[in-house]
């Protein structure tokens, strides 16, 4: 029997989640993976390399409960908000019983974490615009332990109506839990749902330092949940999910002077996100500018794959969404600086219509 064979089947047949590094190109204008577009800097103060850290980092819990406006116990701390997607499903899911739902066009990473733990996950296509179609999410609810909804959506970049929401949560009280992945969210804080977990146990809500914090080398992501809930993610989490360093960061970040500092990129990145918007609205072979609410736009172009080719050779990584259903023709840009985004402007002008 060979080493792949010996191997689960669901893993010798899985398609890992191709993130931006794994697709490679050797761009100078990295605009596929929703970075900010520079770099941060922070100076280590913490030097007891030579001792295991905390589980759950005190000044890290602390401060991120302070700026999410929830309690410390309703807190969790993990290896980026991707560990959290993982931790749900392991902790609230029974391979080959139970089955997690979310609704495509959206991140890929949900799909990549059930199979990787032998759990089924089902799909229910969004509406036209992009919400969500609740009917079909009730038709299927049966046997679905977790249901994913990421507001703002990767790639689309829309806020899921709240009132949906509402009615989903209701939908499944006590039957299932609702994970609103808010990765973007510091882009558009007013449509946090935060502050709903005192009303809906089966809440869940993803958080990262990733985008507006502009960590995403750090790894460092957080669930909010009631604290039965955190109480059950303590018991399947590693043992130190964040190192000494990562958590001296992530302290740092989330200090009043972090806090302002995030607030200032976000300023930033809403100048440039328009600045980029009105330019591509003038370009002859893009067809559609979606709107957004968070670093990163989506665009639907006349033969997009040939234009996304193009500026791959010109040095210019986007990200390709032509096989995401409803995306046939798109690609998403992240946001970056002034001189980035006039990169794209002027290589997307020269392309043939």
């Amino acid at each position: 029997m060979s080493i792949e064979e010996l191997a689960r089947k669901n893993v010798r047949e899985l398609t890992p989640y191709q993130s931006a590094r794994r697709l490679g190109g050797r761009g100078d204008v990295w605009l596929n993976a929703n970075e900010f577009p520079t770099a941060v800097p922070f100076e280590l103060t913490q030097q007891t390399l030579n001792r295991y850290p905390e589980c759950q980092p005190k000044a890290v819990i602390e401060n991120y409960a302070h700026y999410a406006g929830v309690k410390p116990e309703q807190v969790l701390v993990s290896r980026g908000a991707d560990e959290g997607i993982e931790l749900l499903i392991r902790a609230f899911c029974e391979p080959g019983k139970d089955a997690v739902l979310f609704c495509p066009p959206t991140y890929g990473m949900y799909s990549v974490s059930a199979e990787t733990l032998g759990v089924e996950y089902r799909t229910v296509p969004a509406l036209s615009d992009w919400q969500l179609d609740l009917q079909g999410i009730a038709d299927k609810l049966d046997g679905v332990k977790v249901i994913y909804v990421c507001s703002p959506n990767n790639p689309t970049g829309q806020i899921i109506n709240p009132q949906d929401f509402r009615v989903l949560l209701e939908m499944t009280r006590g039957k299932a839990i609702v994970v609103a992945d808010e990765a973007y969210i510091e882009f558009c804080p007013q449509a946090t749902l935060a502050g709903w977990l005192s009303e809906y146990p089966n809440l869940v809500v993803l958080r990262t330092l990733s985008k507006a914090f502009a960590l995403a080398g750090l790894r460092c992501g957080f669930t909010l949940a009631n604290e039965d809930v955190i109480a059950l993610l303590l018991k399947v989490i590693a043992p130190y999910p964040l190192s000494t360093p990562v958590a001296d960061i992530a302290a740092q970040a989330l200090s009043p002077q972090g806090i302002v500092a995030m607030r200032e990129r976000v300023a930033q990145i809403l100048v440039e996100r328009q600045y980029l918007v009105t330019a591509l609205r003038d370009i002859p072979c893009v067809e559609q500018v979606f709107d957004s609410e968070t670093n990163y736009i989506l665009v639907r172009l006349t033969a997009s794959s040939a234009v996304f080719k193009s500026l791959w050779d010109q040095g210019i990584i986007l990200r390709d969404q032509n096989k995401q259903p409803s995306l046939s023709g798109c690609l998403r840009i992240t946001i970056g600086t002034r001189a980035e985004s006039q990169r794209v402007i002027d290589a997307l002008r020269a392309e043939p219509v």
